[in-house]
C-alpha cells in the first residue's frame, strides 16, 4: 500500500472520528426538545435512503429484485439475517443477470 492510499484512508478514518466527536461535544450538556430528539433518531433513515434510493431507481433488474428480496427478508428476519440475505441476493443476482 502507497503512502497516498493510508493517507486517504487515514484522513477519512479522521474526519469521520471528528463529526462523531464534534456533535458529541456541542450537544453533551444540552437537553433536546422532543421534535429535536425525533429528527435527530429520523436521521440515519434518512441517510441510508439516500444512499440506497438511486440503486433502486437505477433502472437494473438485478438490483430492484435483489431489494424486493431484501424488504421481504426484513419482514421475516432480524438484522443479520436479512443483512446476509440481501448481500447473497445482490451478488448472486448481478453475478447472473
Amino acid at each position: 500500500m502507497d503512502a497516498h492510499i493510508f493517507l486517504t484512508i487515514f484522513l477519512m478514518a479522521f474526519s469521520t472520528y471528528l463529526t462523531r466527536i464534534v456533535g458529541f461535544l456541542v450537544l453533551r450538556n444540552r437537553k433536546l426538545s422532543p421534535t429535536t430528539e425525533r429528527i435527530m433518531e429520523a436521521i440515519p433513515g434518512c441517510v441510508l435512503i439516500s444512499i440506497i434510493a438511486p440503486v433502486i431507481l437505477s433502472g437494473n433488474a438485478a438490483n430492484t429484485i435483489a431489494v424486493i428480496i431484501t424488504f421481504l427478508a426484513m419482514m421475516r428476519f432480524s438484522l443479520l439475517p436479512t443483512v446476509i440475505i440481501s448481500i447473497a441476493a445482490t451478488g448472486i443476482l448481478r453475478a447472473l443477470l
